[in-house]
């Protein structure tokens, strides 16, 4: 299982803008193959800051993600609303064992 924790951090007048940018993201990523998670997480401490709990069968589904129109509209829509750059941190899943496909 490959996955990506992508930390983020927007800025406070763009909150509502970046979740709902967020949303439609998610909506259509969980139907991309090889997806098994796409997780939204907000802080609870600081709603500016959330993290995408971005969980894949292999890493070429991952990066095939990246060349969905979905994630390049995603990336174009809240680039400008970034306090600061995001953060990807590749992971590599051991539990759950991902499913066979």
């Amino acid at each position: 299982m490959h996955v990506t924790l992508v930390h983020v951090h927007v800025k406070p007048e763009h909150i509502e803008d970046f979740i709902a940018a967020t949303q439609t993201n998610h909506e259509a990523s969980v139907k991309e193959p090889g997806n098994l998670r796409f997780d939204v997480l907000q802080r609870d401490d600081d709603p500016t800051r959330f993290v995408l709990y971005e969980a894949y069968a292999s890493a070429e589904d991952a990066g095939a993600h990246k060349q969905t129109q979905h994630y390049l509209s995603w990336r174009d829509t809240v680039a400008g609303w970034m306090a600061s750059p995001r953060q990807g941190v590749l992971h590599k899943g051991l539990f759950p064992a991902a499913r066979e496909r």
